[in-house]
């Protein structure tokens, strides 16, 4: 499967992002992905809380849903969306991923579950559960012969979730980021291997990076990660840009065959 990954720096104005996105879309399918994959908030990054109420919209109306719903049957590929904020109820919005099919159908939605309530720096504290809802249900999707386990950003964080995924026999995880500077330069390509390693999968992070306009920076370096927990292709520049990779999934049984962590069962007490 060749797989392409965005690398976006999302402004406040959705048609914009918008525009840039399907530039991306576009290049990569034409690259021949046939599974293509953009990072967190991929139509909007916005900070301030009754700003970016007034500029997102519910599912059933929002333009982000329409385009690539549009472009995925245009160009017969699936588009992963990482997350677009959603309007939700009570002055609250869903932090929701999206998989389209190549039909334009939608063929699975992730509302993230762990938000990030957490302190970057000493100048950067973030509360995440003031504005959005958090999900509670773990989302797997099958793409040709690739079975998706969806997550988004802080998600990272918590391996026992894609533990679940592999268990549940996802060869490929999904973990779109809109990663800060400082938790980015310390964490992200770490925890992204750790990940990989620990399940014995792909791992697919597309993310932000640079300078917004809302103020926040962040880190970037999208990816993609084999299950052996070797970093097959990186976005090292600090713009936004696309990837694309060639991934052999046969190579998830290789390495769980060889090395068979996910299938050991213990019982420890303390």
């Amino acid at each position: 499967m060749r797989v392409g990954v965005i690398q976006l720096c999302s402004g406040s104005d959705i048609n914009c992002n918008l525009k840039e996105v399907e530039y991306f879309i576009r290049a990569a399918a034409k690259d021949g992905a046939k599974l293509i994959a953009t990072p967190e908030m991929t139509h909007i990054i916005q900070r301030n809380p009754k700003e970016l109420l007034k500029n997102i919209h519910e599912e059933s109306h929002d333009p982000g849903v329409k385009l690539f719903s549009a472009l995925a049957k245009e160009l017969s590929v699936n588009i992963l969306v990482g997350s677009l904020a959603i309007k939700a109820k009570f002055n609250k919005a869903i932090n929701r991923s999206f998989m389209f099919g190549a039909g334009g159908t939608i063929k699975a939605r992730y509302d993230k579950i762990h938000l990030f309530d957490a302190k970057a720096s000493e100048d950067e504290i973030w509360q995440e559960s003031n504005l959005f809802i958090a999900g509670d249900t773990p989302v797997l999707v099958n793409v040709e012969a690739a079975r998706i386990g969806l997550s988004i950003c802080y998600d990272l964080r918590f391996p026992y979730l894609y533990r679940v995924y592999a268990q549940a026999n996802a060869n490929i995880l999904s973990i779109p980021a809109a990663f800060t500077v400082p938790t980015g330069k310390a964490h992200w390509e770490i925890l992204l291997r750790a990940r990989a390693i620990e399940t014995g999968s792909f791992v697919i992070a597309p993310a932000q990076v640079g300078l917004h306009e809302d103020g926040r920076s962040t880190y970037g370096n999208s990816m993609v990660i084999g299950p052996w927990g070797k970093i097959r292709s990186v976005i090292k520049n600090n713009r936004p840009d696309y990837i694309c990779c060639d991934i052999d999934l046969r190579e998830v049984n290789q390495v769980r065959k060889n090395i068979p962590s996910l299938y050991n069962k213990v019982n420890l007490k303390l």
